[in-house]
């Protein structure tokens, strides 16, 4: 009996060309990629959601933004929510104290407030995006990247069974079969990518949404010294806001 030949993954990229063993190495390589932004990125989210929803506790429980200021001085600003404020704060500040100085600085309080609160949502927008090129580039990428290594695999197995003389379903099952596992390999790499990409950005979307609606509320605490309701009562916000 004539043994049959091995098949199989192993075989298909041992018996594989250069080529064809650089489109499966950078397969693994987007693979590790996008499963490292997934675990970073799902780990730097949800501690900067525990922290945002510590600090946003500790604002809408505060007396004064005196307080907010010593609560984010001993902690420090480590979330989007606290970040904005200290920056917030330090531009209503600033501008109290030294008036016009430069360019940037022009306008009234209010305007530098505006301005500098816009500054820090977009340094957090651009933030949270860090890595999603990445992974929407995999995910629209690693499926063609497969297919190119079906279609080159395809090829060479149909050479060699033409060199060998006959072609039998037998003999093209197998080497065909081997192929087609780049097409796969190339799927199991994009699905979680653009799994993970959906979500992100979702998650993204929702934050952003939540540190806009609360920049108009510290803006309105800033600059009018509205008051702020904790345990039932409604207390005044000491830190005068600029006239």
């Amino acid at each position: 009996m004539n043994e049959l030949p091995s098949l199989g993954f192993a075989h298909f990229i041992y018996q594989t060309d250069a080529l064809g063993k650089v489109l499966f190495a950078i397969l693994v390589l987007m693979s590790l990629a996008t499963w490292y932004l997934i675990i970073v990125k799902a780990i730097a989210n949800m501690r900067s959601r525990r922290q945002g929803e510590t600090f946003l506790q500790h604002f809408w429980n505060a007396t004064s933004l005196e307080a907010v200021d010593r609560e984010i001085t001993t902690h420090g600003a480590n979330d989007p929510f606290s970040h904005l404020t200290s920056h917030a704060m330090y531009a209503r500040q600033h501008h109290a104290k030294f008036g016009v100085a430069k360019l940037e600085e022009a306008g009234s309080q209010a305007d530098f407030v505006t301005r500098t609160m816009r500054k820090v949502i977009d340094e957090e927008t651009s933030k949270l995006e860090n890595g999603l090129t990445v992974l929407a580039s995999v995910g629209s990428t690693a499926p063609f990247v497969g297919l190119f290594g079906t279609v080159w695999g395809v090829y060479h197995a149909l050479v060699a069974i033409g060199q060998g003389g006959g072609a039998t379903i037998d003999r093209i099952a197998g080497p065909v079969g081997e192929a087609l596992i780049m097409t796969g390999l190339g799927l199991a790499v994009a699905i979680p990518a653009v799994l993970a990409y959906n979500f992100f950005t979702r998650s993204n979307r929702v934050l952003l949404a939540r540190l806009d609606a609360f920049a108009h509320d510290l803006f309105a605490f800033l600059t009018t010294g509205q008051q702020i309701v904790t345990d039932g009562n409604v207390r005044a916000l000491k830190g005068k806001a600029a006239e």
